[in-house]
């Protein structure tokens, strides 16, 4: 009998479970180890950035010019003057903590009620979040002694400081919210301590191995701050989602009558399988963010291949070693009322019966038409939000939330000193930065640093009016300034940095989404040989990611119920979302589309007529992949609840995505589409006639007696019957 890839790696794997078993463990600690020990380098605002902020942080960069991270105080009394006093303190306390710079006099506002003082942090502006604490502590000592001022404070050291506490905080929130909740779904599911702990405890280990990984590679290619975030997010998701598949087969198999050994390469050659096929797929997509030329994407590809790859290669080796190794200890720890294994012939009414799937497939079979069309209007209704969405990339200040202590110092001094907390910092670099031309250009600006040694001056422009601003300044001020002084003139800064990235996304969205749809059409013509499921998948792919996206606009840009999950509207979606999300999904739905679609195929090729088929490949998937989904759709949701404003986008977006796609798509438009097109689902293009069918369904398997040695795989059906 022929096997597979995945059955031969998981019989060897059952034959010598020791080695494989004392192997990951191995590589798990090495892997953390050795990368705990090279750290993470983080990527330079320079490599962050793009366009023409990318270009003047490079020139500043080469001319080892380091921006210092800059601090704002202002000091606000009630009537004018009155925080004289207050401000002479400040200004005595910043330099006795011996880490500022650059001290100015305090300016005052237009009423004269308010005051800001300016300085900058002594040293490298990468640690001075690590140093910004004396400063904290200074002025929080002014404060108490002036209880009739208002003092706040902004800056890049004092945001750096709170988003290292909240990135710290959020992440062990996260393990130890979204680690209960897939064991408390996997308890649900199995009925058993041992079975529900399996999948958690191999998909915590392919994370740590992971991380090693990643901080090995980032010294190669630099890292953005919260890319450990989304390779957990992705790695425990996909990695228990795997184990659960591959277990929740070999359980069914051993319910149905089957030995050990019979049950587990069942598993491995059809559960196996998909895992293989589902891994591979996922690591595809996620090559396409390689596309979008920014190396954020470019990072979390990285970091998503690596964990997915780890992920699916300890579900095909070390576990079949497990449940060998475990055999029917696996139901150790069983929960009273949630056992579900029974009987052979329980286990066969509940193959046969289809439970809710059943339940809701009948009426959508028989009216396709107009569950199709109702399904697409609700998911087109969602997605509506989705047409204003804008993106930017989202100031600390929006991250942290509007009732936040350093949100409250920003829109406070932003308000009084408009354009103070967010200027624009022009860069000029020229073969003589003191020529007479530049001097004039100079002059037309009020604060301006020439550096003579690196032939580069900087100037720093206020943008009170924002992106309006910026515009005018790049399009009018600056031409007008330096047309004809022959220096380079680029503009970075917040601002200037979100829109040339927005720009970069725009243009890097197109080969990126070509790219997976290339591949998602591909995959689904070689996997089935039927170019009208190829383009259907993407139709339907593309249907769940617009009303995700819909959902995320009304919630986080909008504010639409935002108070329910404790976030808030900002006006925009973090830039760099849209683009994550639609690759993810497009990587993750063919995990369940191909899973749902190639046990329809086979029941056709049995015999049955298309709708007949559509039933029962749809029933006998619902199982799984709701168990899947719902360990999906809890994960990401754990991170909705983060302080992070991108994080919240994020896990929503993504919960809300999956979990559309396992309930309407494929269980209502799915099997609606397919029956209205009937025989034209299984059109072969002439070209791929004499290609070998690649199947990732189950095969029909009859039950054992349990003494069996045979091998099931999934391209020899398993023996039928009962033996006597």
């Amino acid at each position: 009998m022929r096997r597979n890839l995945a059955a031969r790696i998981g019989v060897w794997s059952a034959h010598h479970r020791k080695t494989a078993v004392l192997g990951w463990l191995l590589f798990v600690v090495l892997a953390t180890g050795i990368g705990g020990a090279s750290g993470l380098v983080e990527m330079s605002d320079s490599e962050n950035a793009a366009g023409d902020s990318a270009r003047a942080e490079q020139i500043l960069d080469d001319a080892g010019l380091g921006q210092p991270a800059g601090e704002l105080v202002m000091v606000s009394a009630a009537k004018a003057g009155d925080w004289q006093g207050a401000a002479r303190e400040v200004s005595a306390a910043m330099g006795k903590t011996g880490e500022v710079a650059n001290l100015a006099a305090p300016i005052p506002s237009k009423d004269g009620k308010d005051a800001l003082i300016t300085f900058d942090m002594k040293g490298d502006a990468a640690t001075a979040p690590d140093r910004v604490q004396p400063v904290l502590d200074a002025l929080s000592a002014v404060r108490a002694d002036h209880p009739d001022v208002t003092i706040h404070q902004f800056g890049e050291a004092t945001a750096g400081r709170w988003l290292g506490d909240l990135l710290s905080e959020d992440f062990k929130k996260a393990e130890f919210t979204a680690v209960p909740l897939a064991l408390g779904i996997l308890l649900v599911a199995f009925g058993a301590v041992v079975a529900a702990l399996l999948p958690v405890g191999l998909a915590l280990t392919a994370c740590m191995a992971a991380f090693g990984l990643l901080s090995l590679a980032s010294h190669q290619l630099h890292l953005f701050q919260t890319t450990y975030s989304v390779m957990f997010l992705m790695g425990f998701a996909v990695g228990v989602d795997y184990c659960l598949f591959y277990l929740r087969r070999e359980r069914d198999e051993r319910a149905a009558g089957r030995d050990a050994e019979t049950a587990l390469r069942i598993a491995a050659a059809t559960s196996g399988r998909a895992v293989l096929v589902s891994g591979l797929t996922v690591m595809v997509a996620m090559a396409g963010m390689f596309l979008s030329g920014l190396m954020l994407f470019k990072g979390f590809a990285l970091a998503t291949i690596i964990v997915v790859f780890i992920a699916m290669l300890g579900s095909v080796t070390v576990l079949p070693a497990l449940l060998s190794w475990l055999g029917d200890r696996i139901d150790a720890g069983r929960v009273p009322f949630l056992n579900r294994r029974g009987s052979r012939r329980d286990n066969r009414r509940a193959r046969t019966s289809g439970g809710i799937a059943g339940t809701v497939l009948k009426p959508v079979l028989s009216r396709p038409k107009i569950f199709a069309v109702a399904s697409v209007v609700v998911l087109l209704a969602l997605a509506a939000p989705a047409l204003g969405m804008k993106t930017e990339q989202l100031g600390l200040e929006k991250q942290f939330g509007c009732d936040s202590q350093l949100s409250v110092a920003y829109r406070q001094i932003n308000e009084n000193f408009p354009g103070g907390p967010a200027p624009a910092r022009v860069v000029v670099k020229a073969d003589n930065i003191e020529a007479p031309a530049l001097r004039k250009a100079f002059d037309g600006f009020d604060k301006v640093t020439v550096h003579k040694a690196q032939n580069v001056a900087e100037i720093e422009v206020p943008l009170p009016d924002g992106k309006a601003g910026l515009s005018e300044l790049r399009q009018e001020r600056l031409p007008a300034a330096f047309d004809g002084t022959g220096a380079q003139v680029y503009v970075t800064g917040e601002i200037a940095g979100s829109v040339d990235f927005n720009d970069q996304l725009k243009r890097g969205i197109v080969p990126v989404f070509a790219f997976i749809t290339a591949v998602t059409f591909l995959l689904m013509l070689f996997c089935f040989r039927s170019y009208v499921i190829a383009v259907t998948s993407i139709l339907l792919n593309l249907l769940s990611v617009a009303a995700a996206y819909g959902v995320m606009v009304a919630v986080f840009q909008h504010g639409w119920g935002a108070s329910l999950i404790g976030s808030e509207g900002v006006g925009a979606i973090e830039a760099w979302i849209p683009l994550f999300v639609l690759v993810v999904l497009f990587g993750l739905s063919m995990d369940y589309h191909v899973f749902v679609v190639s046990r329809i195929r086979e029941a056709r090729e049995r015999g049955l007529h298309t709708r007949a088929a559509i039933d029962e490949g749809i029933r006998r998937t619902a199982g799984a992949v709701t168990g899947a989904a719902a360990i999906m759709v809890a994960v990401f949701a754990v991170f909705g609840t983060l302080s992070m404003q991108d994080m919240q986008q994020m896990g929503v977006g993504l919960a809300v995505a999956v979990l559309l796609d396992a309930t309407i798509v494929r269980m209502i438009l799915l099997p609606s589409v397919m029956a209205l097109l009937g025989e034209r689902n299984w059109r072969t293009p002439r070209g791929l006639t004499r290609l070998p069918v690649l199947e990732h369904g189950e095969p029909e398997t009859g039950a054992g007696s349990g003494t069996g040695t045979g091998t099931g795989t999934a391209e020899v059906p398993v023996e039928s019957g009962t033996r006597g």
